[in-house]
């Protein structure tokens, strides 16, 4: 395990930013989701959450194009977003 010397602080709302170069070198991007866990009395510990690829919601997808109309998505947009995705990996289809 890799220690990094760094000092962080909480900001009023609990906020803590996580250093660039330890972002870098642990694959962490702007939406990465974190399971948190309390370590005893000694603090807390962040598991990056592996996003799903696309694919692994297909079925998911596959209902929402399905019942578009009733939750007033056209299909277009959905088709737009699923292109997107698939593009950069930022679509937000990872998060369904």
């Amino acid at each position: 395990m890799k220690k990094y010397p760094k000092l962080v602080q909480c900001d009023k709302r609990g906020q803590i930013v996580i250093p660039k170069d330890v972002r870098l070198d642990l694959g962490i991007e702007e939406g990465t989701g974190f399971f948190m866990y309390i370590v005893t009395d000694e603090g807390i510990l962040l598991k990056k959450v592996q996003a799903p690829e696309l694919s692994e919601n297909k079925e998911i997808l596959n209902e929402i194009y399905e019942k578009s109309d009733k939750i007033g998505i056209t299909k277009n947009n959905l088709k737009k977003s699923e292109d997107d995705y698939k593009v950069d990996k930022k679509g937000g289809m990872d998060l369904i």
